[in-house]
């Protein structure tokens, strides 16, 4: 008797602890990932089960998509989606009730495609839904139990889960909406100022699919693509401070007005200056017009001096530049414009960015 008391202390110790633990994850990140793997490591060791999975609701079409699913052939399960109400997950998410199963495979509403996908046998399991405010937004599940059977307990701990799990769940979709809506309004900004120029239009949609393909290729941090990707967008923003006469010219443009019109980097990055929480862009968009060999604008910095997320857009900028028609000469095609760039590679631009930047060309499909 004694000694299983201690056992259960110990137990509700060990839960209490892990779901303490993953409430602090939750309240001190928005890495969506992070959060929703160490939910289905928490959902697996709350409950002595073998393993776990978080299915999620799309929102368009009300089906059910695997989210996270532990084990070797977790990625294999991410092919599959529930209709709505197929399923033991797809009835969790209809009726918003928690539920115990003992026997699955003799359960009606069991859905065996996962099984089969994963060569998993799932002997019994809980399933609880995801919600807040009275949204399901998902399903959590947890999957044989490794000693004898799940129990209500067990279902309240890990319907205890699943409310964190909401809250994470929910607090992410709002930042990535807010991140969506500013980067769409930094682009219909952008695309406003090329409204004046009907020879760029398309440009700054086109330079950043190619500085994002470009910074994938290296493999860049993922802070690093939210900064190539807002510089991209932004990077020829100082325009809106070029005359007319001198942005619309039909023409080649004289040395006095050249000059004039390589004042845009710098314009922009004193625009940009004023917003604190662009700081880190800064350098993207005053310094696409550098040059590696240090003969570029407006700060002739050379080699690596030159912020990478330059370097990228400075490359995709030209590209862009060389393949589309102006008032004073016809477009290039593709093959000759690559040729230019690593005409220049080393000089002009950095190799290595180049060197990306013609591997990834050949599957960028309709921007070429």
């Amino acid at each position: 008797m004694g000694d299983l008391l201690t056992f259960t202390l110990q137990r509700k110790l060990q839960q209490t602890k892990t779901l303490m633990e993953l409430s602090a994850l939750v309240n001190s990140t928005l890495d969506t990932r992070e959060i929703r793997k160490r939910a289905i490591e928490a959902a697996t060791c709350l409950v002595n089960a073998e393993t776990g999975s978080l299915l999620l609701v799309d929102r368009d079409t009300g089906e059910l998509f695997f989210e996270v699913a532990l084990g070797d052939k977790g990625n294999a399960l991410k092919e599959i989606r529930l209709a709505k109400g197929q399923g033991i997950a797809g009835w969790v998410a209809e009726t918003s009730e928690s539920i115990i199963i003992h026997d699955v495979a003799s359960d009606p509403r069991f859905f065996g495609g996962a099984d089969i996908k994963s060569t998993f046998r799932t002997k019994n399991m809980i399933c609880v839904p995801v919600k807040t405010k009275n949204r399901v937004l998902g399903v959590l599940q947890a999957i044989n139990n490794k000693e004898d059977a799940f129990d209500d307990e067990d279902k309240e701990v890990l319907s205890a889960l699943a409310n964190q799990v909401a809250t994470a769940i929910e607090n992410a979709n709002l930042y990535e909406e807010l991140k969506e809506t500013f980067y769409e309004t930094a682009q219909a900004l952008a695309e406003t100022i090329e409204m004046r120029d009907p020879y760029t239009g398309g440009h700054t949609r086109r330079v950043m699919h190619f500085s994002l393909a470009i910074g994938r290729a290296m493999e860049l941090s993922e802070q690093d693509m939210e900064r190539l990707r807002l510089a991209a967008i932004l990077h020829d923003i100082g325009k809106i401070g070029i005359r007319d006469n001198i942005l619309l010219k039909n023409g080649r443009l004289d040395p006095e007005e050249l000059q004039t019109m390589n004042e845009h980097a710098a314009l922009g990055a004193k625009a940009l200056s004023r917003v604190k929480q662009m700081k880190d862009i800064i350098p993207g968009v005053r310094g696409h017009h550098e040059k590696f060999d240090g003969t570029g604008y407006p700060d002739r910095l050379k080699g690596l001096d030159i912020d990478i997320i330059a370097r990228i857009i400075a490359v995709a900028d030209t590209y862009d530049a060389m393949t589309t028609d102006r008032p004073y000469r016809k477009a290039l095609d593709s093959q000759t414009a690559v040729e230019e760039l690593k005409k220049f590679s080393g000089k002009q631009f950095d190799g290595a960015v180049v060197d990306q930047f013609v591997w990834v060309l050949p599957e960028l499909g309709e921007y070429r």
